[in-house]
């Protein structure tokens, strides 16, 4: 299932707007905030779909029934670009145990180039809800490598990819290639996806534009 977020007017469309526009972009400080906020919306998005208990609360006045999650999600996000994205996440599910792994694209010589995952540092996920929070859903491949590595931790019981622009490649390698359970929250969708695997018209490189750019 596959819910697009900015298909609705809300303030949602403001913040990718700024995350789009070259102007904008050349303040650091605005694209990450920009992408927490976008992960502050994905979160409560995504908190409608997660299961509920009832719980009794004592106020001054007396006791209330008010709903509460059942079970706390595990927020996991590739660095580094997902890093304001996903304190986005955990500003919203603030009690969340976090997962964190390293994927990057390893470049040969003659132009192809292929994901590699080097770092996992992720909690037990038997039986979790399983947020998996990256900026730019591309290829997917990245996305795939992670939940691999992640499965040696454990199978979780429900899958929610995050992210604020998705390729259409993006979704069908992810639909082919995750559990049937999983669901895709996209702020946005794009369709075109160029030869060195960029999302077009996208809005760059996530990672350069909120922490500077890399050798």
């Amino acid at each position: 299932m596959i819910y697009e977020l900015g298909k609705e007017n809300s303030i949602l469309n403001e913040f990718i707007s700024e995350m789009r526009d070259v102007e904008v972009q050349k303040d650091s400080m605005r694209f990450r905030r920009n992408l927490e906020r976008a992960g502050e919306i994905c979160a409560y998005e995504i908190s409608k779909k997660l299961e509920w208990i009832k719980k009794e609360v004592n106020t001054p006045l007396g006791v209330a029934k008010v709903p509460v999650l059942k079970q706390q999600p595990v927020i996991a996000t590739i660095l580094r670009a997902g890093l304001p994205f996903h304190q986005g996440l955990l500003n919203v599910f603030d009690k969340a145990e976090n997962a964190f792994l390293s994927a990057y694209r390893k470049h040969h010589p003659d132009g192809t180039f292929e994901v590699q995952v080097e770092y996992m540092a992720c909690p037990d996920l038997n039986g979790k809800t399983l947020i998996l929070c990256d900026p730019m859903l591309a290829t997917g491949n990245s996305i795939e490598l992670v939940y691999k590595a992640m499965k040696r931790n454990g199978v979780p019981k429900n899958i929610h990819i995050a992210t604020v622009i998705a390729s259409d490649e993006g979704i069908e390698h992810v639909k082919k290639h995750l559990p049937n359970n999983t669901i895709i929250w996209a702020c946005a969708i794009d369709e075109e996806l160029t030869a060195q695997a960029y999302i077009v018209p996208g809005l760059g490189d996530a990672g350069d534009l909120a922490f500077g750019n890399k050798l």
